[in-house]
């Protein structure tokens, strides 16, 4: 079981990345997905989040608007796709994968990240 992410870069202001999280022995039909980044102050930020079960979604203030996370039909692939991106958006991406029983978390599993950098 892993989650293997792609699609970072470098990206000048103003340009667009699309992030992709693949999960392997699993599919996400019975977690949350979720996009985390290091905030400014080092602290881990929800970025986007999307539910298996019913799709619904959810987003950090600063990037709604621009961020949009969704998944395939085969449920194996999350995407977040990041649109006017800004300087500030620039820091490691990492995918999450929780699924829960009961309301207990029974599984946690993380992709090992992707470099954001927006410069000019």
């Amino acid at each position: 079981v892993q989650l293997v992410e792609s699609g970072g870069g470098l990206v000048q202001p103003g340009g667009s990345l699309r992030l992709s999280c693949a999960a392997s022995g699993f599919t996400f039909s019975s977690y949350v997905m979720t996009w985390y980044r290091q905030g400014p102050r080092k602290e881990r930020e929800l970025v986007a989040q999307i539910t298996g079960a019913d799709g619904s979604t959810k987003y950090l203030d600063s990037v709604k608007g621009r961020f949009t996370i969704s998944g395939d039909n085969a449920k194996t692939t999350v995407y977040l796709q990041m649109n006017n991106l800004k300087p500030e958006d620039t820091t490691v991406y990492r995918c999450n994968a929780k699924q829960f029983r009961d309301g207990v978390l029974w599984n946690d599993y993380w992709g090992q990240g992707t470099q954001v950098t927006v410069s000019s």
